[in-house]
């Protein structure tokens, strides 16, 4: 498969397995699975015909892991950034003392007044690192990071949990818990 339909192939699961499952026919199952064989069928009647191979690049090759295979294989996921209600059935865990968030410039100010919220999707996402915190970012513009007080936000009782793929997810980071780590450019 080369590059240009790897990434059309993979934009279109994670718009059918995040955000529109029903436009293909399909319903997300606890955890956000569907049966392979239902994804290929509601795919080919949608005009991206996939086969079993093609499924497998994708899931293998995608650079953020974002979509899963059950241990079975006979059912596939993505691993989170949903709009679409569903329990991804994740345990809370212990965060690193610190996570990272990377987000457009346009975003800072009003992330520095009201902190993250989770919009239209399931939980904030978290970058265990500022590399991919960053790279996040750029996706939305001039990048910047901010630190998030984990450790803090953990004692003051709020869950965390993490995707298979590792990124990490809250509720919400209250401004408290944020720190500006990308250096402002002069005006």
């Amino acid at each position: 498969m080369d590059e240009k339909r790897r990434v059309r192939v993979s934009k279109f699961l994670s718009r059918v397995l995040r955000h529109a499952p029903g436009d293909i026919g399909l319903s997300l199952e606890p955890g956000g699975w569907v049966p392979v064989a239902d994804l290929l069928a509601g795919a080919a009647a949608a005009g991206v015909p996939l086969t079993p191979d093609d499924l497998a690049e994708v899931v293998r090759t995608s650079d953020k892991q974002r979509f899963a295979f059950d241990e079975s294989g006979a059912k596939v996921r993505a691993n989170q950034g949903h709009s679409v209600d569903v329990d991804l059935q994740l345990e809370p865990a212990d965060p690193p003392a610190v996570l990272y968030h990377g987000t457009g410039h346009g975003a800072r100010d009003a992330i520095l007044s009201a902190g993250l919220v989770k919009m239209a999707r399931h939980h904030v996402h978290l970058s265990p690192d500022t590399a991919t915190a960053t790279k996040v970012g750029a996706r939305h513009g001039r990048p910047v990071v901010f630190a998030v007080d984990a450790a803090r936000m953990a004692a003051a009782g709020h869950a965390f949990f993490r995707s298979a793929n590792g990124v990490w997810l809250v509720d919400r980071v209250p401004p408290e818990y944020l720190r500006l780590l990308t250096p402002e450019a002069p005006a």
